[in-house]
């Protein structure tokens, strides 16, 4: 009885020792970017990166929030197109999902096949701008930074391998009873699938909150800026700065130009609100994430 005892707090004391280490190394990055933010530029060259900030300053937040009216302008613009994005790809991707799940639909496997084929092959980028922009006019506007990326193949099949798990027999039910195919859909499947849901919805959600991509090919208008794609400018215009103050032929000091604290400064602020969105999710983020691959 002792020697039990002592073996399960022998494997506890094991289990949590592992746990903590693994924590500390996921929490370590984080503070070493919250510290290098938070250093002077000089120190950062002269003495390295440290986790408690050598000598600490704020110029690399100064820097970046110089123009604070254009900051909050890009944060809206993420949200909004984070917001309506997330939300019409989920309403999308499980419109697609439900009839791939079920057996009794006739053109299943050609459209799985149709959807499948899309992740091998796609039109190219030339194509894809030619479309975007002279074709379908959506250029300058908050529908190109939502429109390209509503479906995603992989979470199309991700969802329709959760929705095989949802009896068949209860949209048989509910049919008997009179509801139409879409009641069934909003009724009984959206209820049942949150896990799967919450989890794709996350990923969707960091997909648009940190594409700068799109903006870069496709927004010419200052207004319709989002956050990444201001911060990859700002680093861009920053790097060349340095650049060319070190090449010419009179040299200047560059090391108080914020350049490693401000890509800091930048990974903070640009990643501040995932980290506050994602407790809302953790719940169903495992479940969500082994629910799909329980069948094929």
């Amino acid at each position: 009885m002792i020697e039990s005892r002592r073996t399960r707090l022998t494997t506890t004391f094991l289990v949590h020792s592992v746990m903590i280490i693994f924590a500390l190394m996921c929490v370590t990055p984080l503070v070493a970017v919250l510290s290098i933010s938070f250093t002077e530029e000089k120190s950062l060259t002269l003495d390295g990166y440290h986790l408690i900030p050598s000598k600490a300053s704020a110029t690399a937040y100064q820097f970046i929030l110089r123009n604070p009216k254009q900051i909050a302008n890009s944060y809206l613009i993420s949200f909004i197109v984070t917001a309506l994005g997330m939300a019409l790809s989920l309403l999308i991707i499980s419109l697609l999902a439900f009839p791939l799940s079920r057996p009794d639909y006739r053109y299943r496997k050609p459209l799985t096949f149709y959807v499948f084929f899309t992740m091998l092959f796609n039109g190219g980028l030339v194509p894809w701008y030619i479309l975007i922009s002279r074709y379908l006019q959506l250029k300058n506007s908050l529908a190109v930074l939502i429109i390209p990326y509503l479906v995603f193949p992989w979470f199309v099949l991700i969802l329709r391998t959760f929705f095989k798990q949802i009896p068949l027999s209860l949209f048989e039910s509910a049919k008997i009873d009179g509801a139409t195919e879409f009641r069934s859909f909003f009724m009984i499947l959206i209820p049942l699938s949150k896990p799967a849901l919450a989890t794709i919805g996350l990923f969707i959600c960091l997909r648009y909150w940190n594409d700068w991509w799109l903006p870069l090919l496709y927004i010419e208008k200052e207004s319709l800026v989002p956050l990444q794609y201001m911060l990859y400018r700002m680093m861009s215009n920053i790097t060349f700065l340095t650049k060319q103050m070190t090449s010419t032929v009179v040299q200047i000091d560059v090391s108080n130009l914020p350049n490693e604290s401000a890509r800091m400064a930048m990974c903070v602020l640009a990643a501040g609100p995932m980290l506050f969105i994602f407790p809302f999710f953790q719940k169903y983020f495992v479940r969500g994430l082994t629910a799909g691959s329980l069948k094929g």
